[in-house]
């Protein structure tokens, strides 16, 4: 950011330099193209700014957030690098499950005595 204001400081030293006055008309477009690349460096580093408080402030978001993820979850980050296959785990389909008279679960139908 500091280049982009000693670039158009050298611009306005330049122009001073070649005696560029406002007093004809070349002059008076190269003197005020030099003023609108002021504010743009000044309006840019006020942007810049801006994104470097909201950037510690999302980083301070991210931390009570983490904070939060433990105290509720139980988690830590040594679990976010982990990677889990749905080919890892074995998967029952619900028709192989059923409900016996005693109301437990897990019985296949074959399993059920028929009285």
């Amino acid at each position: 950011m500091d280049e982009l204001f000693q670039q158009v400081s050298y611009l306005r030293g330049l122009a001073d330099g070649l005696g560029i006055e406002e007093s004809t008309k070349e002059g008076k477009l190269l003197l005020h193209i030099i003023d609108v690349l002021d504010d743009f460096a000044n309006a840019l580093g006020e942007v810049d700014e801006k994104i470097d408080d909201v950037d510690e402030y999302v980083s301070y978001m991210d931390e009570d957030l983490a904070d939060v993820e433990e105290e509720v979850f139980g988690f830590s980050d040594e679990y976010d690098d982990m990677y889990f296959d749905d080919d890892d785990f074995d998967y029952m389909e619900d028709e192989d499950f059923c409900e016996c008279d005693e109301g437990c679960l897990n019985h296949s139908p074959e399993d059920i005595e028929i009285e």
